[in-house]
């Protein structure tokens, strides 16, 4: 192809802004965003702590397992749920105190419930909400913690993970 028509194709300009574009390198240089991540540094030591907790066999394993046993015991992963976005709230940039409105959705689904002996019969429709609730908040401690140990400055191009993140605070 000639220089002439390549041109034509794809003007210099152009070539420039889509390479600046497309940099890895290239920060996101809105504050909150900096924050956010400024902020999940400065706490990386507790998160990697509830993430711990919430991970072991006792945060994990066993409420999982109590679900599928029928046990009233799963209903204690709520605390645990609670926990978790009482800690991402914390997170939150400046004036973006307010989460996801799906993800506070799943959460007020999954929380708030007592044992009552006719769950027995509605087990799935009653419990299942707790487990999706606490599979969703670990996901995001998972996400902060990861890309908070990852990232050396908040990027302009996502990762699927930083990119959830920026949702959950309203920033993508």
């Amino acid at each position: 192809m000639s220089e002439e028509i390549e041109k034509k194709i794809r003007p210099p300009d152009l070539t420039e802004k889509l390479r600046k574009l497309l940099d890895p390198n290239r920060p996101d240089e809105r504050p909150e965003a900096k924050q956010l991540l400024e902020n999940i540094k400065a706490s990386l030591p507790s998160l990697e702590e509830l993430l711990k907790e919430s991970s072991d066999h006792w945060g994990y394993e066993d409420p999982v397992y109590r679900f599928y046993h029928q046990s009233y015991k799963v209903y204690n992963l709520q605390e645990t749920t609670l926990n978790i976005v009482v800690t991402l709230k914390r997170l939150a940039p400046m004036g973006r105190d307010v989460l996801c409105e799906w993800f506070m959705k799943i959460v007020q689904d999954g929380t708030g419930k007592e044992f009552e002996i006719d769950h027995n019969d509605r087990w799935l429709e009653v419990t299942r909400p707790i487990l999706e609730a606490f599979f969703h908040a670990k996901y995001f401690l998972e996400m902060v913690v990861q890309y908070g140990k990852e990232l050396e400055f908040a990027p302009a191009l996502l990762p699927s993970g930083w990119a959830s993140v920026l949702y959950l605070y309203g920033l993508r």
